[in-house]
């Protein structure tokens, strides 16, 4: 019996409660139709009102302010490293291309050196039309050498060193008349690139000559004076003979 004040203050709380709801709900209430329009003037509006902003757009300015100062470009690692490659790629290019060239001119030089060779023994053979015939010549040549070896064996060295030599060039000039003459023309060029050579070779050639000219006149007054003498002798034993008759 002590608790039933108790219950009946928890059971009036609740109906209160029910009460104030339904007095809410259920009372008249105006809504925004049928506001004055005094009311609806005097209502603060949801969103600003600005005004309209009837300037030509513009466009931002490409230059700088004068006070800003320009960052210096600082290169990463990727394009140090770009830039080495790319060193490194240009050198072993030069280095290709001056590999090549020296090919090339080794090449263009040996051509020109086997082509010179060639144009050179082309030249010394002698023409058709001479009749001459290298093979069986030079044999004829070596065997007069290799005689006037032969013959001065037993003399001093000088004599055996001149004596095959003059010999041999004898014999060519009498077997290769042709290709003897293609020789000492070829010989000639080469020295005419050394003055001294050449003035050597002229003053020997020269004395030679002279030599062989000289040889000629003594051996033909030689001849002379011995056809004399043979004249002579003939005319003195048809003399005699003529006597004893």
């Amino acid at each position: 019996m002590a608790f039933r004040p108790l219950l009946r203050q928890r059971a009036v709380v609740p109906a209160m409660a029910a009460a104030v709801s339904a007095g809410a709900v259920l009372a008249p209430r105006r809504v925004d139709a049928e506001e004055t329009p005094a009311e609806l003037s005097n209502r603060k509006p949801i969103y600003d009102e600005m005004a309209l902003d009837t300037t030509a757009p513009t466009l931002p300015s490409s230059t700088k302010p004068a006070g800003t100062r320009a960052e210096p470009y600082r290169p990463t690692p990727t394009d140090r490293l770009a830039v080495q490659i790319g060193h490194a790629r240009m050198a072993l290019y030069h280095q290709a291309v001056r590999g090549e060239r020296a090919v090339d001119n080794a090449l263009t030089q040996t051509l020109r050196l086997e082509h010179s060779f060639t144009s050179t023994m082309r030249s010394l053979a002698p023409p058709r039309e001479s009749g001459e015939k290298i093979f069986p010549g030079a044999l004829y040549v070596l065997v007069a050498s290799m005689a006037g070896s032969m013959v001065t064996r037993n003399r001093n060295l000088l004599l055996r060193a001149s004596v095959p030599l003059a010999v041999g060039i004898t014999a060519a000039h009498l077997f290769l008349p042709t290709t003897s003459k293609n020789v000492g023309d070829l010989i000639w060029t080469y020295e005419e690139k050394y003055p001294v050579l050449a003035d050597a070779h002229l003053r020997t050639r020269t004395s030679i000559t002279e030599l062989i000219e000289t040889g000629k006149a003594h051996a033909g007054m030689g001849l002379g004076m011995v056809e004399g003498k043979l004249h002579a002798t003939k005319d003195g034993l048809e003399d005699w003979v003529r006597k004893g008759r």
